[in-house]
C-alpha cells in the first residue's frame, strides 16, 4: 500500500460497509481510500509527506450526495431578487416595488405559487408596482414564470405559441398573453432576452457557490441538466471543484437521430471532479402548473396530457439511449408519468435493470410502488419539496390533486419498505441545498407528507449515499468508506443515525473532503 495522502484520525467512522461497520482512522491516497483501521493502524500508513488530521471525535460518514441538483443551471435560474419568501400577493407587490433594477429589468426566483392566493398567475396583479419596467420573474417550480407586458413586448411574444414539447404561452379570452410561461420553451422566450451576469461573475458564482455546498457536507452533485460545460471545464482547469458534479444533459420532444447520437457521444465528456453520464428526460411537469401528467384530470380540470405530445416517443428514444448504454433520469411527478416511464424501462427487458430512475414522483398509487424494485428502477426524491405543501390541504399542490392523490404525497418510507433504491436531493435552486436539511427532512416530511411515516434514519444518510451512488450506476465505487472507493467524506459533529433531526439540521459541518481534497474545514473546530 502506497504511503497515505492524508489520514483522517481520531473519528467515528460509519463507514455503511457491512464487512467493516466502524473505524477510527481512514487513509487516502491519490482520490481513492486505501486503508480503513484504528488509530494503532495510522503510524503504518504515514509517509513523509501525509498530512494527518485529527478530527477529535466527529462522526466521519460516506460523502453526502445531493442526487438531484441544478448548479450551474441554477445560477441563471437564481438571478435577481429572492422571492422564496413571500407568502401573499401583497408581499409580492412589496417586494417587487423595492426590488433592484438589473440593466431596467426587475428579475426574481422562488415565487411561490401560493402567493397569488389561488387567483390566475396574471401581470396585471403587479402591472402598478413595477412602473414599466420589464419583469421575469421565475415560480419556484423551475417549470413556469410570470413576465410583465414591458417583457413580453422585449421577446415579441404577442400571443399562443406552438411548441414540440407541452408548454404554454397562457393568452385570455381575447388571445393575449397573461404573461403566465409554463414549461422550459415557453419561458425560454423571454428568458432568452434577461440581462445575464458576465462570464467572470458566473465563474465566481459558481465557485462561490460550490464551496458554500461543500460547507454543507456535500461532496457531489447529480446535476440534471447539460449545465454550461464550458463554463465547468474552464472552472474546473483553473481550480478543484468542491463538489464532484455528473451531468445528465436534456433529451427534449423532437429530439431525431442526430440529437440522440450527440448525447451519446457526449457521454463520458469530463475533468476533475466533473463528468457527464446520463439523459435527462421531462414526462411531465409540475401539480401547481397545471401540467403534471395524472390518470385523471386535477381539480381544474388540467393534468391529462404529457410532457411528450406522443409518449411513444420518449420511449423509443430511451430504448436508442439504453441501446447505446446511456442511463436515462425521467422526471415524473404524475401518476401517469410514473406508470408510463415505468412501463418503458419494462419493455428494455432484463437489461434496462438497474440502469434508469425517476425524479420527483409526487403522488403514486400503491400497485407502482413495487415496481420499482421489480424493474431495479431507483427513485428519486427531495424532501425539502414537501414544504411547499400544508398539512391542512389549502395550499395549490393539495388544491390541484384533491384528497385522495394528495394523501399519496411523497412516499418515501413506502418505496424504501416496497424494496427500492430511494436517493435523495434538494432540487436546488427549487429548495436549499444544504444536504443536512434534506437528510432531516426526509426523516420527517413536511405538509401533506407529514401524514406518513419518514425515512428512518439510515435510510436516510443511505439515499444521500449508498443509494445515491446505486442510482447512478456507481455502488461498486462510491457511496461506502472501504478500501478502493472514492474518498469523498463527510465529517460531521453529530452522529447523523443517533441525532435528532433538529440537531442534525444545524449540526456543524468539521471537513469535507473530495476526491481526497479537503474542500471545507470547520475554522472553529480544534486541531483543523
Amino acid at each position: 500500500m502506497p504511503a497515505a495522502d492524508l489520514i483522517l484520525a481520531g473519528a467515528q467512522v460509519r463507514t455503511l460497509d457491512p464487512a467493516r461497520p466502524t473505524a477510527t482512522a481512514v487513509a487516502l491516497h491519490d482520490g481513492v481510500i486505501t486503508a480503513v483501521g484504528t488509530a494503532d493502524d495510522v503510524r503504518d500508513w504515514r509517509g513523509p509527506g501525509t498530512e494527518v488530521v485529527d478530527l477529535h471525535g466527529a462522526h466521519l460518514v460516506p460523502g453526502l450526495v445531493d442526487a438531484h441538483s441544478h448548479p450551474v443551471w441554477g445560477l441563471d435560474m437564481a438571478t435577481g431578487t429572492d422571492l422564496s419568501g413571500v407568502t401573499d400577493l401583497a408581499g409580492l407587490r412589496a417586494a417587487l416595488a423595492g426590488a433592484e433594477r438589473v440593466d431596467g429589468w426587475v428579475v426574481g426566483y422562488g415565487l411561490d405559487h401560493n402567493a397569488f392566493e389561488g387567483r390566475p398567475v396574471h401581470h396585471e396583479l403587479v402591472a402598478d408596482v413595477l412602473d414599466g419596467a420589464p419583469a421575469f420573474l421565475r415560480l419556484y417550480d423551475g417549470h413556469s414564470a410570470l413576465a410583465d407586458e414591458a417583457a413580453l413586448a422585449a421577446a415579441g411574444v404577442t400571443g399562443p405559441r406552438a411548441f414540440d414539447q407541452r408548454a404554454q404561452v397562457v393568452c385570455d379570452a381575447s388571445g393575449r398573453p397573461t404573461g403566465h410561461l409554463v414549461e422550459h420553451a415557453a419561458m425560454d422566450l423571454v428568458a432568452d432576452v434577461v440581462p445575464r451576469p458576465s462570464y467572470a461573475e458566473r465563474r465566481a458564482r459558481l465557485v462561490e457557490l460550490l464551496s458554500a455546498m461543500a460547507a454543507t457536507g456535500l461532496t457531489g452533485a447529480h446535476v440534471m441538466d447539460g449545465g454550461d460545460l464550458d463554463l465547468v471545464a474552464a472552472v474546473a482547469r483553473e481550480t478543484v471543484l468542491p463538489v464532484r458534479l455528473r451531468f445528465a444533459p436534456w433529451c427534449m420532444p423532437g429530439a431525431d437521430a442526430d440529437a440522440l447520437r450527440e448525447l451519446v457521444e457526449a457521454q463520458g465528456r469530463g475533468g476533475r471532479h466533473w463528468v457527464v453520464g446520463g439523459v435527462k428526460f421531462f414526462m411531465d411537469g409540475t401539480v401547481e402548473g397545471g401540467t403534471a401528467w395524472l390518470e385523471h384530470p386535477d381539480c381544474h380540470g388540467q393534468g391529462t396530457d404529457a410532457f411528450w405530445p406522443d409518449p411513444h416517443a420518449y420511449a423509443e428514444a430511451v430504448r436508442t439511449l439504453h441501446a447505446a448504454g446511456v442511463r436515462t433520469a425521467t422526471h415524473a411527478i404524475g401518476d401517469a408519468a410514473v406508470r408510463h416511464v415505468l412501463d418503458t424501462v419494462a419493455s428494455l427487458g432484463p437489461s434496462g435493470h438497474g440502469a434508469h430512475r425517476i425524479e420527483h414522483i409526487e403522488t403514486a398509487p400503491d400497485e407502482l410502488l413495487p415496481r420499482f424494485a421489480e424493474l431495479g428502477v431507483a427513485a428519486s426524491l427531495q424532501p425539502p419539496h414537501t414544504g411547499y405543501t400544508r398539512d391542512d390541504a389549502t395550499d395549490e399542490w393539495s388544491r390541484r390533486l384533491g384528497g385522495d392523490r394528495a394523501a399519496r404525497a411523497w412516499r418515501l418510507r413506502d418505496l424504501r419498505e416496497a424494496g427500492a433504491t430511494v436517493a435523495l436531493g434538494s432540487d436546488w435552486p427549487i429548495a436549499h441545498y444544504d444536504v443536512r436539511a434534506v437528510l432531516a427532512t426526509a426523516r420527517r416530511p413536511k405538509g401533506m407528507a407529514a401524514h406518513r411515516p419518514g425515512l428512518t434514519a439510515v435510510q436516510a444518510l443511505e439515499g444521500c449515499t449508498s443509494h445515491a451512488a446505486t442510482a447512478v450506476g456507481e455502488a461498486d465505487v462510491a457511496g461506502r468508506i472501504a478500501p478502493g472507493r472514492r474518498a469523498d467524506l463527510t465529517a460531521l459533529s453529530v452522529d447523523p443515525v443517533r441525532a435528532s433531526a433538529d440537531e442534525l439540521t444545524d449540526a456543524p459541518v468539521v471537513l469535507t473532503v473530495t476526491g481526497g481534497y479537503v474542500a471545507h474545514r470547520d475554522p472553529s473546530a480544534p486541531g483543523l
